[in-house]
């Protein structure tokens, strides 16, 4: 027998728009409507719209909820303000990663955590193992659904639909109740595409109506409705991980380049902080870098890095950029090779090809 796969609230409107669906992590989702390149160009240039609605959201509330998030993750949750959202990450005991995840600051005693979707069960089983007598944890996925708003066009074409000067909501910053379209809906700054533009939360109905109404409104503007392949395309060129693959239980936040959101120095011991901060003494044994390729090939995830006929390392995530229009990879691999410029070589199809080692990320907006 088949595993159903599940569906988001918007599943029966992705055929409206031409959406090819397929598998991802146990969820029928669009991979995309038009083609990948042109959906991608669209997010660069005037906006794209996706249905995220698969993302997990789980609240934590009570009076320890802050003690409680300042064990179970690696950034520092007590420099959150109301408002506020953060990046950050859940490591296990040995410093790898159980997932990556955004933590929205809703008031003094309550956060909103968005996880991945493919970890939703995992997660909360890991938060739940953990927690404390004066926390709640409520999975609340299935009262979400969630939109992505993304490109230069983003605000201009959100804002026809609401009264809420959205120009005031900062990066990394959110305001709940705000409606738009006559819809009562969260609306974040964030987003995973190296784009301005916005996320919006609202219940499933809520957010089923948003769908075809913000792509009447950015008509004009040349917004699309986006898929999974555009989506990482995007999120791969602006150098932002990907769960799986840049990041896993047995691969740390430090070597995955994520030292930024791993504050050693707070004063809560977090799971993994003692893995970690022997990591970080000792230095760390692999990192992830960007590969850009010298000889003609696409590094894809899983093929092998070598120096000679030592296998180094190997590729998380690689495609050819859209918007840079060459073959390019992140690769971890052994710390002694990952000096800008080391040329390697990538095992593509049996075949060593060369590569060189470049800075991430490989795109940054103008």
């Amino acid at each position: 027998m088949t595993n159903q796969l599940l569906r988001t609230p918007l599943f029966e409107s992705y055929k409206e728009y031409g959406g090819k669906t397929i598998d991802f992590g146990g969820w029928e989702l669009p991979v995309q409507f038009s083609s990948i390149k042109a959906e991608h160009e669209a997010v660069r240039t005037k906006a794209g719209l996706f249905d995220v609605s698969h993302m997990g959201e789980v609240l934590v509330s009570g009076n320890g909820a802050l003690a409680y998030l300042q064990k179970l993750v690696t950034n520092d949750v007590s420099k959150l303000q109301v408002g506020q959202a953060q990046y950050t990450v859940m490591c296990n005991e040995q410093g790898g990663t159980i997932d990556d995840l955004l933590i929205y600051k809703l008031d003094e005693e309550r956060y909103l955590l968005v996880v991945n979707a493919s970890n939703i069960d995992k997660d909360v089983a890991w938060m739940q193992k953990h927690q404390t007598e004066d926390v709640v944890i409520d999975n609340q996925s299935s009262d979400y659904a969630l939109l992505a708003l993304q490109g230069p066009a983003a605000l201009t074409v959100l804002q026809k639909l609401t009264d809420e000067p959205l120009e005031d909501i900062k990066f990394f910053r959110f305001k709940e109740h705000v409606q738009v379209s006559g819809e009562d809906v969260l609306v974040s700054r964030t987003g995973y595409t190296g784009e301005n533009g916005f996320e919006i939360y609202g219940t499933p109905q809520a957010i089923t109506a948003l769908w075809p109404k913000i792509l009447q409104a950015g008509e004009a503007e040349g917004v699309v409705p986006a898929g999974l392949g555009a989506r990482d395309t995007l999120r791969f060129e602006a150098g932002l991980p990907l769960y799986g693959q840049e990041l896993s239980a047995i691969i740390s936040p430090l070597e995955a380049g994520l030292g930024f959101v791993v504050k050693l120095n707070k004063e809560a011991d977090f799971i993994g902080k003692e893995a970690l901060k022997k990591q970080k003494e000792d230095g760390v044994q692999r990192k992830l870098v960007g590969l850009e390729m010298i000889d003609k090939g696409i590094p894809r995830t899983g093929y092998k890095v070598y120096v000679v006929d030592q296998e180094i390392g190997e590729v998380t995530t690689g495609t050819q950029s859209p918007t840079l229009k060459k073959n390019i990879g992140f690769a971890l691999l052994s710390t002694d090779y990952t000096e800008l410029g080391t040329e390697v070589e990538v095992e593509i199809r049996s075949k060593r090809l060369k590569a060189k080692v470049i800075g991430t990320p490989f795109y940054k907006r103008p």
